[in-house]
């Protein structure tokens, strides 16, 4: 890959539902950067954006990314948005190695992609996004696994602003609560409940939240934002 002539932005998870909303609202001012593990889906992605170009790697193997993320150009915005729910059970139930899973992919792979990309966005003065959760806030009963990844994820995210206000790296923690996606359609069976696209948030409203975030003139930050559905 080669750094192109308009600002450069990486979303993983760009090929459905928040990511793939993101990826197409930054398109508009941005090359855009499709992170996917599924090479036939992020590829029908750059086709359908033109100005974009593939990141395929598995964030559940850490090694992977290491090896793709050296590949990459350097960033003006990195957006975290892969994820995942894992087990919906009581903790008596769950898995270590289902913790682990969720924990690879919701926190450490966060850590190793920004950990690498961070010297370019460094000299780019970028900003790095991560797409967080109401869970960030408040856990319920089942959810202990996904909603611990999420509190790890934000106090992550506060240690990374505060470690990189010097470097101009801006970091900006966002909450979403509930939106309409497949993965909500996902936890909705989880929960036995029924699914009503029309009570939640669009992808879009979310990819709109981090437009703002990127946006913001220079010298001040959006540390953190919530946005529920109204």
């Amino acid at each position: 890959m080669t750094a192109a002539s308009r600002p450069v932005a990486l979303i993983t998870g760009a090929t459905r539902g928040i990511g793939r909303a993101i990826a197409s609202e930054l398109a508009r001012t941005h090359h855009v950067i499709i992170g996917g593990r599924s090479r036939a889906a992020v590829d029908a992605v750059v086709a359908e954006l033109g100005d974009a170009s593939a990141f395929v790697a598995d964030l559940a193997e850490l090694s992977s990314i290491a090896d793709r993320a050296a590949m990459l150009p350097e960033l003006d915005v990195l957006v975290h948005s892969a994820g995942l729910i894992g087990p919906h059970e009581p903790i008596a139930e769950v898995n270590v190695d289902d913790l682990l899973q969720v924990f690879t992919v919701n926190v450490a792979a966060v850590h190793e992609l920004t950990r690498i990309t961070l010297p370019g966005l460094r000299a780019r003065s970028g900003s790095v996004i991560t797409i967080n959760s109401g869970s960030g806030f408040t856990s319920h009963p089942n959810s202990s696994v996904y909603s611990a990844s999420k509190f790890a994820l934000r106090a992550w995210s506060d240690a990374l602003r505060d470690e990189e206000r010097a470097h101009g790296v801006r970091v900006t923690s966002i909450h979403p609560g509930r939106v309409a996606t497949d993965m909500q359609q996902e936890l909705r069976a989880m929960e036995g409940g029924e699914y009503r696209e029309d009570d939640y948030l669009t992808p879009a409203a979310v990819a709109q939240a981090v437009r703002l975030a990127v946006e913001t003139p220079r010298g001040g930050n959006i540390d953190e934002l919530q946005i529920r559905p109204q």
